[in-house]
């Protein structure tokens, strides 16, 4: 995959992460694959009942922006 890529994945999640750091959580890039990045929730975003919603509204709409060519962003465990 394209370092600029990876590094406005790295930006969009350097954005994010104030946000569930300021939950007790976290998120780590794991892996892109094609248009698809794999991502992992940590702290308390792994059992949090809107980890999912967080995912999609917040975490993948961040990733979009910062890289439009992504489509799809999923948390692996």
């Amino acid at each position: 995959m394209d370092k600029k890529i990876i590094n406005n994945i790295e930006k969009a999640l350097d954005e994010i992460r104030p946000f569930l750091q300021s939950d007790g959580g976290n998120i780590e890039l794991v892996d892109v694959k094609n248009d698809t990045v794999k991502v992992r929730l940590l702290g308390n975003c792994i059992d949090c009942s809107v980890n999912q919603m967080t995912l999609k509204n917040g975490v993948e709409m961040t990733i979009k922006k910062h890289a439009p060519s992504i489509q799809k962003v999923i948390n692996v465990e």
